[in-house]
């Protein structure tokens, strides 16, 4: 079973923010494929569970591991998808492994499972130099910045089942921005 971990804040007052963007694409993913958050589906011939953690983002790893030890899984079958602060606005990258590069989810998830090496998709939020950055991924987008955001959400959505079969190259083609 693959597990697709959006990562965000629970709460009404954070769901537009910037930090949520991976709460984003699980909601948009399960309203697409019609795969239930939360609970063990089927899409095509893949087992998959999307998971939304409810314990804040520096704590996503306690979610996490609570999760691979229900179904006996292992960093092979993790998915995280993640906002990043160094990244321009609307851009989307997958990688396999990495440090946790500042995001606290990301290292909290690292922390728990005892490894980086698990995938992940990482969409551009950009960043204000003269904002902190713990405050800046707590506020809105602007409108010109959000319909980058959402047009990006999209692009993964459509890139993840290439992400569940594990054809990272296919995936990487449909989440490239269209000029």
């Amino acid at each position: 079973m693959k597990l697709i971990v959006g990562l965000g804040n629970p709460g009404t007052e954070y769901e537009a923010t910037k930090h949520n963007v991976g709460f984003w694409v699980v909601d948009a993913f399960s309203e697409k494929h019609s795969v239930p958050i939360n609970k063990p589906s089927k899409l095509g011939d893949i087992s998959v569970l999307l998971l939304k953690p409810q314990t804040f983002m520096n704590r996503s790893g306690s979610a996490v591991v609570r999760v691979f030890e229900k179904f006996q899984m292992t960093v092979s079958d993790l998915i995280v998808v993640q906002d990043d602060l160094d990244m321009e606005c609307g851009k989307v990258r997958i990688r396999t492994t990495g440090n946790a590069g500042g995001h606290r989810g990301i290292a909290s998830i690292i922390e728990q499972i005892g490894s980086n090496a698990f995938l992940r998709v990482k969409i551009g939020i950009g960043r204000d130099p003269h904002q902190d950055p713990a405050d800046y991924v707590l506020t809105l987008f602007n409108p010109a910045d959000k319909e980058l955001i959402l047009d990006s959400v999209q692009r993964v959505v459509s890139a993840m089942p290439f992400v569940l079969e594990g054809k990272i190259p296919e995936a990487m083609n449909q989440t490239r921005l269209q000029k």
